[in-house]
């Protein structure tokens, strides 16, 4: 690697020089099972045709042009976001810590509207926003935060699926305007709640009874990864605000924030903006992205591909000793073990398959949509010895 790079990433030791479907082949020639698919943005897999030539077609025609002018590319994609979502209103951005930036400005200038001189906004610990100042602050996790002092007041913490916790802010705050927090916590762990339709439904008739927002984190778990379009929709609760990334683009920068009703009215004309946000490129390759996930029947693929690997890997380590769990939202998986177990990484990736460990005793396990059961029986074949050898 280049001495050049700034020491941010504990990088792997491997280079990667192409890509086809599930697998990714190094600069050495070898081949490996890609189960993590970049951390759930390349949900189309590598070098999809479908995408390929959507993108190829845009870069040759137009790549950007200002948000000062029409983009034809980003209103089609507005469109069929809103379709799919039933929101409102979508602005365009380029990643996932954008979105939530975008959100909790929206929250805020909601409180300021309606009065509100310090607007504060309830949210999750263990939960992870991003890496901003404002969607570090947001984020649960002291590690990443430490260093970055003095964080952006206005966050409220709570336990995660603790609704009385969240009741007792409500009568004791008159600040709070929105509750901020992720469906399924990814980088937490892949963590859910026990009752997901009444913790969310619950979510919601406290900020219906308040005025406040319900504002939802699907960077992760948007975009077809748990089975449906989005989280949420396993839920029968609809949000105020939603943010997205990360499988959006299948790879292009992308990111957006959703909004509806009173919600979507809040940001007018010079309240918020982006240079690159939408750019004729990002916004054809979102929609590409959505039109080959239709097309492919890949919301139904995700959930069942996703609960075959959930009892596979159940059943074949079901009397290992220091398994915690198996657990799963579609293609969000979560293997949690009772000790640390990061070394696993380096361990599958000897093996030929990319995985990763989130909130240190969780094997994070995120593959591409187009996963086939072929590769899927492939990927517990490797993985369950690892584990095993690692855990005796």
């Amino acid at each position: 690697m280049s001495e050049h790079l700034m020491n941010t990433y504990a990088r792997q030791p491997v280079t990667f020089a192409k890509g086809e479907g599930a697998w990714l082949w190094d600069t050495e020639g070898k081949r490996y099972l890609d189960a993590l698919a970049g951390i759930a943005v390349n949900g189309l897999g590598h070098a999809h045709p479908a995408l390929v030539a959507a993108i190829s077609e845009q870069a040759g025609r137009l790549i950007h042009v200002s948000n000062a002018y029409g983009i034809a590319e980003q209103a089609r994609l507005a469109d069929k976001l809103c379709e799919i979502s039933g929101m409102d209103k979508v602005f365009v951005c380029n990643s996932g810590c954008e979105a939530n930036e975008a959100a909790i400005k929206l929250a805020r200038l909601y409180g300021h509207n309606k009065g509100v001189e310090n607007p504060a906004i309830i949210v999750m610990e263990r939960a992870f926003h991003g890496r901003t100042l404002a969607t570090l602050s947001a984020t649960g996790n002291r590690k990443a935060q430490a260093g970055f002092e003095p964080l952006v007041s206005g966050f409220i913490r709570v336990p995660f699926d603790d609704l009385d916790a969240v009741r007792q802010v409500a009568a004791s705050n008159p600040n709070v305007v929105a509750i901020l927090l992720e469906p399924i916590q990814g980088e937490g762990g892949i963590n859910m709640p026990q009752d997901s339709k009444a913790y969310f439904q619950g979510l919601r008739d406290i900020c219906d009874e308040h005025g406040w927002l319900l504002m939802l984190d699907e960077v992760q778990s948007g975009i077809a990864r748990t089975g449906t379009w989005f989280a949420f929709q396993h839920t029968d609760v609809m949000p105020d605000v939603m943010s997205l990334a990360k499988g959006l683009g299948s790879g292009v920068p992308i990111g957006a924030c959703l909004a509806r009703g009173a919600a979507a009215e809040v940001f007018t004309y010079g309240k918020h903006g982006s240079t690159f946000g939408g750019n004729p490129l990002a916004s054809a390759a979102g929609l590409a992205t959505l039109n080959i996930i239709e097309q492919e029947g890949l919301l139904a693929h995700s959930e069942k591909l996703g609960n075959w690997l959930r009892d596979a890997f159940a059943e074949q380590l079901k009397d290992v000793t220091g398994v915690v769990t198996v657990r799963n939202a579609g293609l969000m998986l979560g293997i949690e073990l009772d000790r640390p177990c990061g070394e696993l990484v380096g361990q599958a990736l000897q093996a030929g398959l990319l995985i990763n460990v989130t909130a240190d005793k969780v094997v994070r396990l995120l593959p591409p949509l187009i996963m086939s059961e072929q590769e899927a029986e492939q990927l517990v074949a490797i993985l369950t010895p690892l584990i095993k050898r690692f855990l005796a």
